[in-house]
C-alpha cells in the first residue's frame, strides 16, 4: 500500500514515542516536590495570561507543576519557529494547539504509542471529537479542551420582533429573516439577521462550513484505499442532490437579493463587529469569544445558544478547536512532558483551566456535570458533540473555501463546479 510522506513521517518516531511512555511509566512517582517531573517548557496557541493562571492555581496544591512554565505562541509561525527550536537545541517539551494545526505540526511531535496510552483510556477519558488525534499506532497528544462553535444571540431585537428563542434549527433560522433584517428600499442591508453566505467578512466562517458539512454527514477528509488522506465534500450521491451541494446552496442563499433569505453580503463590515454594534442579531462564533464581546460591548444584550442543527437531525454534530498536548521532537524532558500533560487532563485541573480559559474541559468526568454558568452550560453541552478533521493548515484552507464560496454568489461556478474545484484543491494539498 503506498504511503504519503505524512504517514511515513508518523511512522518513523513511533519508536521514539514508545520509549518515552515506556520510561515514563518505569520511573515516575509523585513525591509532591516537582523533583520527579523537573523542568517542562509548554509552546501553546492559547492566552498566555490565562494559561499560567491555571498552571499557578493548580501548582498551590499540586507541585509537581513547579517548574512548569508557558509561552504563548503565533499560530501562523508556530510550526516554523517549532522547527527552527528543534533544529538549534531549544526546542519545547510540550506543544499546545489543535487538529487545525496537526498536518503542519506532525513531523515535529513525538506521537504517543499505544501501549503508552491505550485505545480503552483514551475513548473512556476523552470526547469523541478527541479522536481527531489519533494516528496510526497512537496518538498526536492527549486532549486538554475544546473550544465549540455556538450561537451568540442580541436578546433585545429578538425579543422586540415577538421572538422569544433563538433559532434551534437551521430551516427555522431561515424563516426569521423577514421579520429581523432591515433593508432599504434599494435592498441595502442596515440590520442583518446572521451573517452567512460570504466569505471574507464572515468571522469563523471556515467553521461554520466545517458544521453545516459534518452536520450533513460529509467526513471533509478521510483516508483512501491507497492510504492517501484526500478531501470529501460530498460531492457524489447515490440519489437526489449531494449533500455536499445542499450545503453550499443552504450557505450562499443568505447574500442573493432575489431570495427573502437574503440578509448579508460582501460590503457589509466582519460579522463580529456588526453584531458588537447592534446591527446583526446572531453571531457564530467560538464560545472563547463571549469574554472578549462582554468586555468590548458591556452594554451589548447577548447571550450563548447551541448552535443549530439540521430539523430531520438524528445526531448532534458541531465543530470545535480541540486542544492537545503535543511532545516535542526535541524535548529535553519527554518523560515529564508526558507527565505533566496527563496531570492537566484529570479532572479537577479540567475545572480549573476550564474556569480560567472559557474554553469546555475535555475530559467526561467533568463534562458529566452541571456547570452554574448559563454560557458555560452551553459549552459543557456541545463539547459533547463537537468534532473536527484532519484539514490543510488553516490559512491555505480559508483560501480553498473562500474561492469555492466567491464562485458561487459570483455566478462564475455551479455549485457542482464550484464543490468539485475545492475538494481537488484541498485534497492535493493533504496529500503534500
Amino acid at each position: 500500500m503506498k504511503m504519503s510522506l505524512f504517514q511515513v513521517i508518523l511512522i518513523g518516531v513511533f519508536g521514539l514515542g514508545a520509549l518515552i511512555g515506556l520510561f515514563v511509566f518505569a520511573t515516575y512517582t509523585s513525591n509532591g516536590g516537582g523533583e520527579q517531573i523537573g523542568s517542562v517548557v509548554i509552546w501553546g496557541v492559547l492566552s498566555e495570561d490565562n494559561m499560567q493562571a491555571t498552571l499557578t492555581t493548580i501548582g498551590q496544591t499540586n507541585t509537581d507543576l513547579k517548574n512548569v512554565s508557558y509561552v504563548q505562541k503565533n499560530p501562523a509561525t508556530l510550526a516554523s519557529d517549532l522547527a527552527s527550536a528543534i533544529a538549534t537545541g531549544a526546542s519545547p517539551d510540550l506543544v499546545l494547539a489543535s487538529q487545525e494545526d496537526i498536518r503542519t505540526l506532525a513531523k515535529f511531535i513525538t506521537p504517543i504509542s499505544l501501549g503508552t496510552l491505550s485505545i480503552n483510556t483514551f475513548t473512556s477519558t476523552f470526547i469523541e471529537g478527541a479522536g481527531v488525534f489519533s494516528a496510526p499506532g497512537g496518538y498526536y497528544g492527549i486532549p486538554f479542551l475544546v473550544d465549540p462553535l455556538v450561537l451568540f444571540y442580541n436578546r433585545s431585537i429578538l425579543s422586540s420582533n415577538g421572538i422569544a428563542k433563538p433559532p434551534a434549527t437551521w430551516e427555522s433560522l431561515t424563516g426569521l429573516v423577514p421579520s429581523v433584517a432591515i433593508l432599504t428600499p434599494t435592498r441595502q442591508i442596515k440590520r442583518g439577521l446572521i451573517a452567512l453566505g460570504t466569505y471574507d467578512n464572515v468571522n469563523n466562517a471556515r467553521g461554520i462550513l466545517s458544521s453545516l458539512f459534518l452536520q450533513t454527514g460529509v467526513p471533509l477528509s478521510s483516508y483512501a484505499s491507497n492510504g492517501l488522506l484526500s478531501a470529501n465534500l460530498g460531492s457524489t450521491a447515490d440519489g437526489g442532490m449531494p449533500a455536499g451541494q445542499a450545503v453550499l446552496g443552504f450557505y450562499t442563499q443568505f447574500t442573493d437579493s432575489s431570495k427573502v433569505s437574503y440578509t448579508w453580503n460582501a460590503s457589509l463590515p466582519n460579522s463580529r463587529d456588526m453584531f458588537l454594534v447592534g446591527d446583526l442579531a446572531l453571531y457564530l462564533g467560538h464560545v472563547s469569544e463571549a469574554r472578549y464581546l462582554r468586555s468590548a460591548n458591556p452594554n451589548l444584550n447577548f447571550n450563548v445558544a447551541l448552535l443549530p442543527q439540521r430539523a430531520t437531525a438524528q445526531v448532534k454534530n458541531v465543530y470545535g478547536n480541540i486542544y492537545s498536548f503535543m511532545i516535542s521532537r526535541g524535548a529535553k524532558n519527554g518523560a515529564g512532558a508526558y507527565q505533566v500533560a496527563v496531570i492537566l487532563s484529570n479532572s479537577a485541573e479540567q475545572s480549573v483551566a476550564s474556569s480560567f480559559t472559557g474554553l469546555a474541559p475535555i475530559n467526561l468526568n467533568v463534562l458529566a456535570t452541571t456547570p452554574i454558568d448559563p454560557i458555560a452550560t452551553v459549552a459543557y453541552s456541545e463539547a459533547l458533540y463537537t468534532h473536527g478533521w484532519l484539514s490543510p493548515a488553516p490559512e491555505d484552507t480559508d483560501v480553498v473555501f473562500s474561492s469555492m464560496i466567491n464562485n458561487v454568489i459570483s455566478g462564475r461556478l455551479t455549485l457542482e463546479a464550484a464543490l468539485g474545484s475545492a475538494e481537488r484543491a484541498l485534497s492535493a494539498l493533504l496529500q503534500q
